[in-house]
């Protein structure tokens, strides 16, 4: 069938791409790359992936694409899937004819739920969806894909399970993908220089993080990876596909998960002169971080979480506060930006907690941060927790955005609400970044570059901006709170 692979449009800015920790609008206008969607589209000949946020494709314009497709493939997420199933209905009412698959992390838990959110979707990809989607759009009967739930007679059939792609070098490159479908300069991470260009060398994650949605939900926690001989083939290739691209960056949960595979991509980087950017853990040794600098690294995204011990290992993140403070002193002395992520919320938040976070911040000193509130996903181990002990602040359990996109407390505890929660984030912020030394290190980078100069104005007016809508939201959530 001829297919369309499609992120539906939605909030102003919401980034239904993300592959990390959530979906929602950020604090300055940013997209990661639909490499979820990329993949399965590489697979089926002649489909098309359309990816509506980043490209400020409207409904009228999605309607008007999609009818020209047989079957549609929309990726969907737990805060999304109201809005991505009124698209699917949509699509249906303008060819009823249209087969519509739903695909994603939501999906993948909860395959039910989800098929019943709207009588438009006629299937859902379970758990990795790439040979399912490919199955489906060959024309194979439904009852005959595994991996697979879907509508027969009235009632919900699953399929058997599909095994995890072993070989993970079976997989076609997804930059041809890019290059056909994208415009990439449409793409921008703060932190990352622009134009960017993502895309995963594995999938899954051995860490056992109780919050991190891929691997407990798709991924799986064996690091299934390509060859360092694919992967440099590819970045190779990507160089000659997108010469205007300043920097790539390695989506993998944790890139430097297997050392001595890293070490073994960074050195054939280094033959091509690249730059290149990837997500690691807090705990990479000072050799191996020069072994990679001299290759071409730039920048390192790691997740800090917290600054309480406990809270840390309460969510099962494996990295001690002093192995961390390590890290980030040997990135620093060879010269490795790091982008520090936090999330506040983590059980059992306390103010006190969040206060440690927030001087354990300032005293890393890391390039650039952002902080994120705790995400319960189905599927999660800390979505579990939270049921079990009643921390829910709403009845609704996925209900974790404000209607403006912008990502909410749902979680709250003994001394601590949702609402001190939710309003810590900006505190956070302003007490970080409003001191000499990350000013100092803004001002450098303007005055260095124009283009850049003029990249951190927009920035900041998009961080202030969401900001005062931030507020506007507590102050709502407030005064519900009164009623």
């Amino acid at each position: 069938m001829k297919t369309l692979f499609l992120s539906p449009p939605s909030f102003d800015g919401f980034d239904g791409g993300a592959g990390a920790r959530y979906q929602a609008k950020r604090e300055i206008r940013s997209f990661w790359y639909p490499t979820w969607l990329a993949q399965p589209a590489a697979l089926v000949p002649n489909s098309k992936l359309m990816d509506c946020p980043p490209h400020d494709i409207d409904v009228k314009a999605c309607l008007a694409e999609a009818k020209n497709y047989d079957h549609v493939i929309i990726h969907t997420s737990t805060p999304s899937l109201k809005n991505d199933s009124k698209v699917a209905e949509a699509i249906k009412s303008q060819r009823p004819g249209t087969t519509i698959g739903f695909v994603g992390a939501h999906a993948a838990v909860l395959p039910t739920e989800t098929l019943k959110a709207s009588q438009a979707i006629d299937w859902v990809g379970r758990k990795e969806f790439d040979f399912t989607c490919k199955e489906v759009a060959e024309g194979r009967p439904l009852s005959e894909v595994n991996g697979l739930s879907f509508w027969k007679e009235g009632k919900i059939v699953h399929n058997p399970e599909r095994e995890l792609i072993p070989d993970m070098d079976a997989l076609p490159w997804v930059t041809d993908v890019y290059k056909r479908d994208l415009q990439i300069e449409k793409y921008s991470i703060g932190y990352l220089k622009d134009p960017y260009l993502s895309l995963y060398t594995g999938r899954g994650c051995p860490a056992q993080c109780t919050f991190c949605l891929w691997p407990q939900t798709i991924g799986g926690h064996k690091y299934r990876v390509r060859s360092p001989e694919n992967v440099a083939a590819e970045m190779a290739h990507a160089k000659k596909l997108f010469p205007q691209v300043e920097e790539f960056f390695f989506d993998d949960d944790t890139f430097t998960a297997n050392l001595p595979r890293a070490r073994e991509i960074a050195q054939k980087l280094k033959t091509l002169g690249m730059t290149w950017s990837c997500n690691s853990r807090a705990n990479v040794n000072y050799e191996t971080i020069k072994l990679m600098k001299d290759c071409g690294l730039r920048l390192f995204l790691v997740g800090y979480e917290s600054g309480n011990q406990q809270i840390l290992d309460r969510i099962k993140k494996g990295i001690n506060i002093e192995e961390a403070k390590k890290f980030t002193k040997a990135c620093k002395e060879l010269g490795v930006i790091i982008h520090g992520t936090f999330i506040l919320g983590l059980p059992v938040e306390t103010k006190e907690t969040i206060e440690e976070t927030i001087r354990y911040a300032m005293d890393l000193d890391v390039f650039s941060i952002q902080v994120s509130l705790a995400a319960p996903y189905p599927g999660t181990e800390l979505y579990e927790m939270a049921r079990q002990n009643g921390w829910f602040a709403k009845k609704d359990k996925t209900d974790i955005i404000h209607d403006d996109g912008i990502q909410q407390s749902t979680l709250a505890y003994p001394g601590l609400s949702k609402d001190e929660i939710f309003e810590s984030v900006e505190k956070f912020y302003r007490r970080y970044y409003l001191r000499p030394k990350p000013i100092l290190r803004i001002i450098k980078t303007m005055l260095e570059d124009k283009n850049v100069c003029v990249r951190r104005l927009r920035e900041g007016y998009e961080f202030f901006t969401t900001m005062a809508q931030r507020r506007t939201d507590l102050a709502a959530s407030k005064a519900a709170s009164a009623a």
